[in-house]
């Protein structure tokens, strides 16, 4: 993680659950913006159900994160979209957090939607990373 980035929960705002309210970046280095990632293997299908979904989601994140030479400690921003929020969130967060640093989690926007651009997929997962340079 760059050392010009601070994560933040300021004790006038509820705690969060699984994300930090403020991440705030000094200083120089480099902004990268992951597009939103599906729950499609390599060759093009889905991967199954909404858990193997989430599962594959990061692994994608993972695999772009290392194009850049990041990892997810170096991500400041995640945002979400599920498919039956109601009965998906818990599967969501379980997957999350084997993938993010729970001390130092990323802010973070989930949203529940009614469709994904492709019909066959559930859940879609996009970030930003800070690097040092």
């Amino acid at each position: 993680m760059a050392s010009n980035t601070r994560f933040m929960n300021p004790s006038t705002i509820a705690k969060p659950g699984g994300y930090s309210h403020v991440v705030e970046i000094t200083g120089p280095g480099r902004i990268v913006y992951i597009a939103g990632q599906l729950g499609l293997k390599p060759d093009g299908t889905v991967a199954g159900d909404f858990r193997a979904q989430v599962v594959q989601a990061f692994e994608n994140l993972k695999a772009a994160l290392a194009a850049v030479g990041a990892s997810f400690d170096d991500v400041v921003k995640l945002n979400n979209y599920l498919v039956d929020i109601n009965t998906n969130l818990v599967h969501y967060r379980e997957v999350r957090d084997k993938y993010i640093n729970t001390a130092q989690p990323p802010a973070s926007t989930t949203i529940g939607i009614a469709a994904l651009a492709r019909a066959d997929c559930l859940f879609e997962a996009e970030a930003i990373v800070m690097l040092a340079k």
